[in-house]
């Protein structure tokens, strides 16, 4: 953390003068325990100078935990309500902070950043697995982003760091583990929140790894969309609507009779590796 970092209020009275509620439409939940920001902001390592994307700031509780971690903020923020109190927190941190209003969903992160960058998000809940999916199906690898550190539903991230033959094992944990390593790195009580989620939190922490050779990520991508949209049907029904896969597993020993989850990430990228050539 950087020993310039300028005294701010504290949340609860920016949000009081500003007037902000979290919307249930936006998926908004604040969090105001600055304590519990700064370690969050920490899990990436050292944010000295780094480049920092955050998707959906609010009023600024993670954002401003970054700033005081020495990194450069980029935040993408769609409600409108919001920006004031990130146009406050810019003027603290002069040349440190851009705000961009808009979806998230609807731009292109890499030309935004123009170079590589980390991605810290506290995401709204109604669109954090469709982001989260979409930086792990980049064709290019590595990615730009040096790492994901991202609040999700716990039942969620869970599914993201999950083993094969669990219940939680399914498509997020494929695209989460076939390129990268992702990791539960902190459990967020519901009561952190206002106002309190019905469900607990946790962060995942996933970062790049060698990419597989002779595996196509678009491929992979419908091959587990189709395994797991159906996963309590045999893999020869499931995945009857992928052409050469039900051939592609027989050559490979793998059972048709067997369930999607009983197949690890090894078997699912030498499947697609079968079917790419």
């Amino acid at each position: 953390m950087t020993d310039l970092a300028p005294q701010l209020p504290p949340l609860r009275e920016v949000i009081a003068r500003h007037g902000l509620s979290a919307s249930k439409a936006l998926g908004q939940n604040f969090l105001f325990d600055e304590q519990l920001l700064d370690r969050i902001a920490a899990l990436p390592g050292s944010m000295e100078g780094r480049a920092v994307l955050e998707i959906g700031p609010g009023p600024g509780g993670l954002t401003r935990a970054a700033l005081r971690a020495g990194a450069r903020v980029t935040a993408i923020e769609m409600d409108r309500r919001c920006l004031p109190a990130l146009a406050e927190l810019a003027d603290a941190f002069p040349g440190r902070l851009r705000v961009i209003e808009g979806d998230a969903l609807k731009l292109d992160h890499d030309a935004i950043m123009g170079e590589p960058y980390a991605i810290l998000s506290n995401l709204p809940y109604n669109v954090g697995t469709a982001l989260f999916t979409r930086w792990l199906s980049a064709p290019a690898w590595p990615p730009r982003w040096s790492s994901l550190t991202l609040m999700f539903q716990q039942e969620v991230a869970q599914r993201i760091v999950a083993a094969s033959g669990s219940s939680a094992f399914g498509r997020l944990a494929v695209l989460s583990q076939w390129r990268s390593t992702a990791k539960l790195a902190m459990k967020v009580h519901r009561s952190a929140f206002t106002p309190p989620p019905k469900v607990m939190s946790a962060v995942v922490h996933v970062e790049p790894a060698a990419m597989p050779e002779g595996v196509d990520p678009a491929l992979l991508s419908r091959l587990t969309e189709a395994a797991f949209g159906q996963r309590r049907k045999m893999l020869r029904q499931s995945l009857k609507g992928v052409p050469g896969a039900v051939a592609a597993l027989e050559s490979l020993g793998i059972e048709p009779t067997r369930r999607a989850e009983t197949l690890s990430v090894a078997d699912f990228v030498a499947l697609a590796r079968v079917l790419g050539r």
